[in-house]
Protein backbone atom coordinates (compact mmCIF):
# COMPACT_ATOMS: atom_id res chain seq x y z
CA UNK A 1 0.00 0.00 0.00
CA UNK A 2 1.32 3.27 -0.81
CA UNK A 3 1.88 5.63 1.95
CA UNK A 4 1.05 8.69 0.43
CA UNK A 5 -0.37 9.38 -3.57
CA UNK A 6 -1.94 12.97 -5.05
CA UNK A 7 -5.74 12.65 -5.18
CA UNK A 8 -4.81 13.12 -8.88
CA UNK A 9 -2.68 9.83 -8.80
CA UNK A 10 -5.23 6.95 -8.52
CA UNK A 11 -8.28 5.54 -10.52
CA UNK A 12 -11.22 4.16 -8.48
CA UNK A 13 -15.05 4.03 -8.54
CA UNK A 14 -14.13 6.23 -5.41
CA UNK A 15 -12.47 8.33 -7.68
CA UNK A 16 -15.07 9.23 -9.86
CA UNK A 17 -17.29 9.94 -7.30
CA UNK A 18 -14.89 12.99 -5.47
CA UNK A 19 -15.10 16.02 -7.55
CA UNK A 20 -12.83 18.78 -5.53
CA UNK A 21 -14.09 17.53 -2.16
CA UNK A 22 -17.86 16.99 -3.32
CA UNK A 23 -19.59 13.63 -3.33
CA UNK A 24 -21.33 13.19 -6.69
CA UNK A 25 -22.09 8.85 -5.75
CA UNK A 26 -25.61 8.46 -5.58
CA UNK A 27 -25.55 8.35 -1.96
CA UNK A 28 -24.15 10.58 0.68
CA UNK A 29 -20.81 8.74 1.30
CA UNK A 30 -21.19 8.69 5.03
CA UNK A 31 -24.31 6.12 4.19
CA UNK A 32 -21.51 4.54 1.91
CA UNK A 33 -19.49 4.31 4.75
CA UNK A 34 -22.49 2.73 7.10
CA UNK A 35 -23.21 -0.13 4.51
CA UNK A 36 -19.40 -1.32 3.95
CA UNK A 37 -18.57 -1.67 7.23
CA UNK A 38 -22.01 -3.04 8.82
CA UNK A 39 -21.67 -5.89 5.87
CA UNK A 40 -18.37 -6.43 6.68
CA UNK A 41 -18.68 -6.35 10.42
CA UNK A 42 -16.20 -3.70 11.04
CA UNK A 43 -15.80 -0.50 13.02
CA UNK A 44 -13.61 2.56 12.45
CA UNK A 45 -12.62 5.63 15.12
CA UNK A 46 -11.44 9.16 14.12
CA UNK A 47 -8.75 11.61 14.89
CA UNK A 48 -9.92 15.25 13.86
CA UNK A 49 -7.76 18.30 13.68
CA UNK A 50 -9.23 20.82 11.43
CA UNK A 51 -12.50 19.59 10.98
CA UNK A 52 -12.93 19.55 14.59
CA UNK A 53 -15.55 16.40 15.49
CA UNK A 54 -17.44 17.00 12.40
CA UNK A 55 -16.49 14.21 11.14
CA UNK A 56 -17.40 12.30 13.76
CA UNK A 57 -20.77 13.99 13.60
CA UNK A 58 -21.90 13.34 9.78
CA UNK A 59 -21.04 9.11 10.74
CA UNK A 60 -23.24 9.59 13.20
CA UNK A 61 -26.28 11.54 10.96
CA UNK A 62 -26.72 8.12 9.61
CA UNK A 63 -29.04 5.76 11.81
CA UNK A 64 -27.78 2.35 13.01
CA UNK A 65 -23.95 3.92 13.09
CA UNK A 66 -23.32 2.76 16.56
CA UNK A 67 -22.78 -0.56 15.18
CA UNK A 68 -19.89 0.37 13.40
CA UNK A 69 -19.07 3.72 14.66
CA UNK A 70 -16.84 4.16 18.15
CA UNK A 71 -15.45 7.76 18.79
CA UNK A 72 -14.46 10.64 16.90
CA UNK A 73 -11.28 12.79 19.29
CA UNK A 74 -11.07 16.43 18.27
CA UNK A 75 -7.32 16.70 18.52
CA UNK A 76 -6.80 20.13 17.29
CA UNK A 77 -3.22 21.49 19.55
CA UNK A 78 0.13 19.33 19.09
CA UNK A 79 -0.30 18.30 22.44
CA UNK A 80 -3.35 17.15 21.94
CA UNK A 81 -2.29 14.62 19.12
CA UNK A 82 0.87 13.72 21.62
CA UNK A 83 -1.62 12.97 24.68
CA UNK A 84 -4.43 11.72 23.23
CA UNK A 85 -2.91 9.64 19.89
CA UNK A 86 0.89 9.27 20.76
CA UNK A 87 1.48 11.12 17.25
CA UNK A 88 5.79 11.61 17.89
CA UNK A 89 6.83 14.75 18.97
CA UNK A 90 10.02 14.12 16.53
CA UNK A 91 7.16 14.05 13.47
CA UNK A 92 5.57 17.05 14.90
CA UNK A 93 8.50 19.30 15.19
CA UNK A 94 9.73 18.13 11.69
CA UNK A 95 7.13 17.72 9.16
CA UNK A 96 4.06 19.82 11.11
CA UNK A 97 0.54 19.18 11.92
CA UNK A 98 -0.13 19.28 8.61
CA UNK A 99 1.44 16.73 7.06
CA UNK A 100 1.73 13.39 5.52
CA UNK A 101 3.46 11.54 8.71
CA UNK A 102 1.11 13.61 11.19
CA UNK A 103 -2.00 12.11 9.34
CA UNK A 104 -0.37 8.51 9.33
CA UNK A 105 -0.11 8.86 13.20
CA UNK A 106 -2.99 10.21 14.02
CA UNK A 107 -4.94 7.32 12.02
CA UNK A 108 -2.97 4.94 13.60
CA UNK A 109 -3.26 6.28 17.52
CA UNK A 110 -6.86 6.51 17.49
CA UNK A 111 -6.89 3.02 15.44
CA UNK A 112 -4.92 1.35 18.39
CA UNK A 113 -6.64 3.26 20.91
CA UNK A 114 -10.14 2.50 20.10
CA UNK A 115 -9.22 -0.94 19.44
CA UNK A 116 -11.33 -0.60 15.64
CA UNK A 117 -10.84 -2.14 12.38
CA UNK A 118 -10.00 1.22 10.86
CA UNK A 119 -8.74 4.43 11.66
CA UNK A 120 -9.36 7.98 10.18
CA UNK A 121 -7.52 11.21 10.49
CA UNK A 122 -7.95 14.32 8.76
CA UNK A 123 -5.46 17.44 9.53
CA UNK A 124 -4.85 20.84 7.50
CA UNK A 125 -5.34 24.66 6.94
CA UNK A 126 -8.78 25.62 6.63
CA UNK A 127 -7.89 29.16 6.54
CA UNK A 128 -8.48 32.12 6.05
CA UNK A 129 -5.12 32.75 7.77
CA UNK A 130 -2.27 29.99 8.95
CA UNK A 131 -1.33 29.52 4.69
CA UNK A 132 2.18 29.14 4.18
CA UNK A 133 3.85 28.70 0.39
CA UNK A 134 4.23 25.28 1.07
CA UNK A 135 1.42 24.29 3.21
CA UNK A 136 -1.28 26.73 1.47
CA UNK A 137 -5.03 27.29 2.75
CA UNK A 138 -7.25 24.33 1.49
CA UNK A 139 -3.99 21.96 2.07
CA UNK A 140 -5.71 18.78 3.59
CA UNK A 141 -3.88 15.27 4.77
CA UNK A 142 -6.19 12.22 5.24
CA UNK A 143 -5.24 9.04 7.10
CA UNK A 144 -5.89 5.99 6.93
CA UNK A 145 -4.93 2.92 9.27
CA UNK A 146 -6.21 -0.90 8.90
CA UNK A 147 -5.86 -3.28 11.33
CA UNK A 148 -5.73 -6.76 10.10
CA UNK A 149 -6.05 -10.37 12.32
CA UNK A 150 -2.85 -10.95 14.40
CA UNK A 151 -0.06 -12.57 12.22
CA UNK A 152 -1.48 -11.93 9.03
CA UNK A 153 1.12 -8.82 8.42
CA UNK A 154 -1.31 -7.08 7.03
CA UNK A 155 -1.85 -4.14 8.33
CA UNK A 156 -1.35 -0.86 6.86
CA UNK A 157 -1.36 2.92 7.73
CA UNK A 158 -1.06 5.52 4.69
CA UNK A 159 -2.08 8.95 3.79
CA UNK A 160 -3.51 11.00 1.02
CA UNK A 161 -2.87 14.68 0.04
CA UNK A 162 -5.89 16.87 -1.13
CA UNK A 163 -5.71 20.46 -1.94
CA UNK A 164 -9.38 22.44 -1.82
CA UNK A 165 -10.95 25.65 -2.37
CA UNK A 166 -13.35 28.02 -0.38
CA UNK A 167 -13.73 29.51 2.65
CA UNK A 168 -13.25 27.77 5.73
CA UNK A 169 -16.42 26.45 6.35
CA UNK A 170 -16.39 24.65 2.96
CA UNK A 171 -12.89 23.66 3.56
CA UNK A 172 -14.05 22.21 6.55
CA UNK A 173 -16.53 20.48 4.77
CA UNK A 174 -15.10 19.64 1.96
CA UNK A 175 -12.70 18.18 4.52
CA UNK A 176 -15.02 15.81 5.89
CA UNK A 177 -16.55 14.27 2.25
CA UNK A 178 -12.64 13.82 1.63
CA UNK A 179 -11.91 11.72 4.81
CA UNK A 180 -15.09 9.87 4.15
CA UNK A 181 -14.65 8.92 0.50
CA UNK A 182 -10.68 7.91 1.39
CA UNK A 183 -12.15 5.28 4.12
CA UNK A 184 -14.68 4.14 1.29
CA UNK A 185 -11.71 3.71 -1.14
CA UNK A 186 -9.57 2.02 1.48
CA UNK A 187 -12.23 -0.56 2.48
CA UNK A 188 -13.00 -1.46 -0.89
CA UNK A 189 -9.78 -2.07 -1.92
CA UNK A 190 -8.89 -4.29 1.04
CA UNK A 191 -10.24 -7.89 1.81
CA UNK A 192 -12.29 -8.38 4.62
CA UNK A 193 -11.21 -9.25 8.09
CA UNK A 194 -13.59 -12.42 8.19
CA UNK A 195 -11.61 -13.52 5.04
CA UNK A 196 -8.10 -13.36 6.28
CA UNK A 197 -8.48 -16.73 8.15
CA UNK A 198 -7.85 -18.31 11.54
CA UNK A 199 -4.64 -16.27 13.39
Amino acid sequence: MPEETPISGFESSTAAELDDGEWTGDRAVAEVVGDLLSERGETVAVAESLTGGLIGSTITDVPGSSDYFDRSLATYAYDAKRQELAVPREDLDAYGAVSAPVARAMAQGVRDRADTTWGVSATGVAGPDGGQRDKPVGLLYVGVAFAAPWGTEASFTRSRRFELDGDRATIKRKSVVCALAELVRAVRETAPTSEFGDE
